[in-house]
């Protein structure tokens, strides 16, 4: 994970605590280059690209093309030109999304290419690759710190891919390998339903584990700054205490300072069994259940697959549990907070 923070001072840039920040990233000039090579094209090829016109074939490999996520249209534009495509029909199946996601895992666009030696004009390749798109990240400071200050915490994937290349996340390799004052295109995207809250006596449960802790951290800056004295309580979670535990001295300094009241941590890969926010959420259900009678407000950011729908379980077991209520009245309760606004969800 890095924190990358931003200097707008002279750009007119405003956000408030909640927003997201969207990065315009350009791809890796390394892979714009294996890109030429395995396909063969020359650099200076010109290609039609929607919004930016005729541009040469390495620029809008560069800037404009999504030129490392495996999509089934490519697949597709693969398979109609080699000889043994059975594998790739294998892959578009409908029912095997698990045997491609499986057969992803280790390559881009690029690997594609070259296992199976595909050769195409740069016109083709440009109208078979999707756009490159900008990338929303949760902003993890407040303006009332300093509203020429944004941060973001976002997590920078590097790997091999099966050929032995080096490989990079799109945006995290690219704001980890820019340089320290280099200009970086960005924009706000407002989130007017994420927001902490307005009144200073409202308690707040947050559940943010991994990078979802990012808004969490705003949400605490700008209660600080505005002498808030209801309190506070953050489940975070990651793998491993020692090297996953995210703001672990600027959340340890909150809480001397009195703003984060509690703390629960549960790293899954520190013990034989795994213990996931969810798991501490339910240990502490009594305190929980009192928190939201007492008219807490309560926040998820993460992973909509699986976290933030087992977080949502347990909130509808707490309510059963710790409430009494029956599992249609538990599920109506929730239904209800959400309603409210008194349970805002921020997932990806």
């Amino acid at each position: 994970m890095r924190r990358f923070t931003f200097d707008t001072s002279g750009t007119g840039l405003t956000y408030e605590t909640g927003d997201a920040l969207g990065v315009r990233p350009v791809n890796s000039p390394a892979l714009v280059e294996e890109w030429l090579e395995v396909t063969g094209i020359d650099r200076a090829a010109a290609v039609e690209v929607a919004g930016a016109g005729e541009i040469p074939f390495a620029e809008a490999l560069l800037r404009h093309l999504d030129i490392t996520r495996i999509t089934p249209d490519l697949l597709r534009f693969v398979a109609e030109r080699t000889r043994d495509d059975r594998e790739l029909r294998q892959l578009l199946r409908p029912d095997n999304k698990d045997g491609l996601a499986r057969w992803c895992w280790g390559r881009q666009a690029v690997d594609v290419a070259a296992e199976y030696a595909v050769r195409a004009s740069a016109e083709e390749w440009a109208g078979v690759l999707k756009r490159l798109q900008p990338r929303l990240y949760s902003i993890s400071s407040s303006p009332l710190v300093d509203p020429h200050r944004v941060s973001l915490t976002v997590s920078v994937v590097r790997y091999e891919s099966l050929r032995g290349r080096p490989r990079a996340g799109v945006c995290g390799g690219f704001l980890a390998d820019a340089e320290p004052d280099a200009p970086v295109p960005v924009f706000v995207q407002r989130s007017p339903h994420f927001r902490p809250p307005t009144d200073g006596s409202t308690p707040m449960v947050m559940v943010g584990p991994g990078t979802g802790v990012a808004p969490f951290i705003g949400f605490l800056q700008e209660r600080r700054e505005l002498g808030h004295t209801a309190p506070n309580w953050l489940f975070f979670g990651e793998q491993h205490r020692a090297t996953d535990f995210y703001y672990e001295e600027e959340l340890t300094k909150l809480r001397e300072d009195g703003v984060l009241t509690r703390l629960d941590t549960a790293f899954s890969r520190d013990q034989r069994a795994k213990v996931y926010v969810q798991d501490r959420m339910r240990e502490h259900g009594p305190e929980l259940w009192h928190w939201l009678r007492d008219g807490a407000r309560f926040y998820v950011c993460g992973d909509a697959s699986r976290m933030a729908r087992d977080v949502d379980k347990a909130l509808r077991d707490i309510a059963v549990l710790h409430g009494g209520l029956s599992e249609a009245e538990a599920a109506a309760y929730v239904k209800q907070l959400a309603a409210e606004k008194r349970y805002v969800r921020d997932v990806y």
